[in-house]
This record gives C-alpha cells, structure tokens and sequence, in this order.
C-alpha cells in the first residue's frame, strides 16, 4: 500500500504529486513551475509574482457568487533534514514515503508535510467540480522556512479575499488564530588562529549526535536537548582544563529546526587522550540522564580523524565556547494570558567556524515585540562580551488574536456539528505568514488549521492519515458555509 492508495484519493495524489518535486526552501523553483501549470491546466486565473508566489483563482460554484472570497494560503518550501545514513540529495531527490500504521513517514528525511498537505488540499479544492463554495483563491507562498521571504514580498493588489484560511497548522482540530513574531540574529566573534604544532597532539573528531530535534517553535517547550549548546558543554572544560585545542566546530543547518548534530575537530595533547576519553564517557551517562525522556538515543563520542593545518588560539577558543555556552537558549517566558503556551523563544540553530570567525545563528520567536527586542538585546551583551557583534534580520511582528473574529465562529459551528465537539481555540508559538500578509492586506479575517503532523523539521516527521480526511472534510464544509457578503 502506498500514499496513493489512501482517502480521500484527490488530496493524497495531490500530496504524492511534491513529494516527487525537490522543494528546499530558496531552492522551491521546480515547486513553482509546477503550481503554475497546475492552474492553468485547469483553465484558472492563474499569477506568478515577482517573487515567485502563487495565486490561482477559481470562480464561485454556481449559486454562490454572493459569499465572501476565501483564499486558502500554504507555503511550497520544505525543510531539508535527514538522518546522518541518509543518502538524499533534497535538490535532486523526491522524497520516499512509507505507511507506519496511522502515519505516513519519509525513509529517513523530513516528510515535507509542513506544507505540502496544506498546498495538496488548496489544490483539491481547485481541482474538484462538485463543492459548493464562494470565490477561492489558492495563494501558495515560496520561502516561508528560513525567512518567510514569499509572503514578505508580497504585493498589496493582487488578493480580492475576504478571508484567509491558513493551512499550515499542524493539530487536526484546533484553530490558531495567532502565532509569533520572529528575529533572525547572526553572531560573529573573530578569533586569531595558529598553525598546528608538530609532534605534540592526536587530532580527534568529537562528536554530539542522536538528538530528537523538531520544529524551533512548536517543539522548543519540550525542552529537547539542542547540539550545539551540547558541544559547547563538553568542549569548554577541555579546553580549559585539559590543554585541548579546537581546529573548527560545526552543528546544525536551519535555523527553525533544533540542531540534532554538531561535531568539532580538536587536538589533544600527548598523553591527554586517555584523560579526555574518560571525561567524555563521565560526562555522557550525566547528559543522558537529564535528557532521557526528550532523546533517548543521545550520544557524545570521539574518534581519530585527519590532522588539520590550523587551529584556533588557545585564549580566543575558550573565549568562543563560553560564549555560546552562556548565549540565551530555549524557552525564555511562557505566555502569562495564555497558560501553555512559550511567549519567548530563541533557538541557537547553526554553529561553524570560518576562517577567523565563530558564527552563531539562532531564530527568536516571541509573541511580544518588546520581549523579543529584549532577548535580542540579551544575546548582544553576551556576544559583545565575548569580543563579537550581532546582525540582526527578518524580523517580523506576530499576529494579535481576534476572538471575535466572523470566519471563526462560522468554522466553530462547522467542526461542532461535524464532529460533535468544539474544536480549540489557541495561539502558537511558531511563524505562521498570517501576521505578515494580515499586514499586507489588514481587512482579511483569518484563521489557520490543518491536519496533524508530529516533529516536523525532522527526519522524524510524520502525518497522521485519519487527520487528513478529517480537514479535508472539514474544509469542504467550511467553503460551503462561507458568510455572505455584506
């Protein structure tokens, strides 16, 4: 059994249709030609921006010309993670999913559900003659994982809508109406480097791999180890203590995913080796317990690799761990209006060295603009502590719940009598593109839902089956119930 083989048929060939098309984020322009074409095969308006966004727009079905136009929003990039044994070229290769009881996976990649469910059922409902609804539009964004660079581009003419339906949530019965606001920082600290002494030292891959990761937002509140910040546990005191020189470092490749793996090269004196093998098998059985519930399978090894030419300075490594060690990391605040729910966030995502300089880049959620400059402003004293600077970019404010909001009940009263309960009604704590097109076009009434997916961002995503014919019902319904015009 396939995907292609599960209900509703429409959504899912739909679905199968990305999964053979590369569509890393920045890299999506495959994606893009594909959507174009799927609408104008259909005989729809059809736009491609300057961007690269699209919008498709599909006439009111007959008898319903008088309700309010809806535009169903998703975004067509992915994000790009497999699993360290992978071999997957995600510019190249389609992505291979398998049926695991009630969840569809990826054979050791990330899905690309995040989005690509949303975009699926937006497209099902273009391609499909017997629903009854008002005008739609189906905008479909490019770049919404690493800097939401679709929706910020877009242009203030081209949406006739109403409403907007996001479809980028990822709990099946629970409707979001607002999410956070984000801030992308790049740290730079320079350090002098040094020529490897001859003789004196065993070059040594040190290794943190095995963490869960997921997505920096939705999964920051469990509290899952992050690599990065790991590594610099163990390599600090070495440095320090032990006489170990560090060659390079490297963890991590998104800034909204949780670094799962991180690896530095050093150089450990003569003599030292046996010394360091012992304090990483002490240290090891400590990490594991304070994360043996998040990543079980978390491991911190070493093993002998190739001598590099040069290494960092002794004053200048230590000075470089302490500060990613000591930069802010994980859940900052939780929401004081909302219980549950993280308000500040900041996800300490990529680490490398390069050439004279230690690049840290992280992604800062918060729900509070002013909470979010002042995670900033903490991050800058650390960094300008350590001999740095910071550069901040793509930031962008949330989107402010709107209780009272026309569109949300009608879509309450749709799923109560579908299903025979009321769904949720919440914020998250992730980046949805509502707040910046709410922005753009601030007459639109929006509310984001959608299937559920679990851990996306990883390698361990998954899309629950029985949640997809759930949505895709409640869609159809919703379309049906459109309010009238005013």
């Amino acid at each position: 059994m396939t995907i292609k083989d599960l209900k509703p048929s429409i959504v899912w060939d739909n679905f199968y249709a990305l999964t053979r098309i590369p569509r890393p984020s920045k890299k999506e322009g495959k994606a893009v030609e594909y959507l174009y074409n799927f609408g104008k095969s259909l005989g729809l308006e059809t736009l491609r921006d300057e961007a690269g966004n699209i919008i498709i727009k599909k006439p009111a079905s007959p008898g319903m010309e008088n309700r309010k136009g809806i535009i169903l929003q998703g975004h067509c990039d992915m994000v790009p993670q497999k699993n360290p044994d992978v071999d997957h070229d995600f510019e190249k290769d389609p992505i291979e999913t398998w049926i695991d009881g009630e969840w569809v996976k990826a054979k050791g990649t990330t899905l690309g559900a995040d989005n690509g469910i949303g975009v699926a059922m937006a497209l099902s409902v273009l391609q499909s003659n017997d629903l009854k609804h008002g005008p739609v539009e189906v905008l479909v964004t490019i770049d919404e994982e690493t800097g939401m660079t679709g929706a910020n581009a877009l242009k203030p003419d081209v949406l006739d809508g109403d409403i907007l339906i996001n479809l980028d949530s990822e709990t099946e019965g629970e409707l979001y109406i607002g999410c956070a606001g984000g801030l992308d920082a790049t740290a730079t600290i320079p350090y002098r480097t040094e020529k490897v002494p001859q003789g004196w030292h065993h070059a040594h891959l040190i290794s943190v791999s095995g963490c869960q990761g997921g997505h920096s937002g939705m999964d920051i509140i469990l509290y899952r180890a992050n690599a990065n910040k790991l590594l610099a546990r163990v390599l600090l005191p070495l440095v320090r203590d032990f006489g170990v020189k560090i060659a390079s470092v490297e963890g991590g490749n998104m800034r909204n995913a949780i670094p799962r793996d991180a690896e530095a090269v050093v150089l450990i004196p003569d003599g030292k080796t046996g010394d360091v093998d012992q304090y990483l098998h002490e240290i090891l059985p400590v990490i594991k317990n304070e994360y043996s519930i998040t990543d079980p399978q978390l491991y911190i090894g070493m093993r002998a690799c190739g001598e590099p030419e040069t290494c960092m300075a002794d004053a200048d490594a230590l000075n470089c761990m302490r500060a990613l060690l000591a930069s802010p990391e994980g859940v900052e605040r939780m929401s004081s209006e909302v219980p549950g729910l993280v308000e500040t966030s900041n996800n300490t995502a990529i680490v490398r060295t390069d050439g004279g300089k230690f690049i840290i880049k992280t992604l800062m959620r918060s729900s509070v603009d002013s909470a979010k400059d002042l995670l900033a402003e903490k991050m800058r004293a650390v960094i300008e502590l350590a001999g740095g600077h910071v550069e901040y970019s793509g930031g962008y404010s949330g989107w402010a719940p709107n209780n009272d909001s026309p569109i949300l009940h009608a879509m309450k009263s749709v799923y109560e009598k579908l299903y025979g309960k009321a769904p949720a009604v919440m914020a998250i704590h992730a980046g949805l593109e509502c707040g910046i097109i709410g922005g753009t076009y601030p007459r639109l009434d929006m509310v984001s839902c959608g299937p559920t997916i679990m851990s996306p961002h990883s390698p361990d995503e998954r899309l629950n089956i029985e949640s997809v014919e759930k949505c895709w019902n409640f869609l159809k319904a919703v379309l049906e119930a459109a309010p009238e015009k005013e």
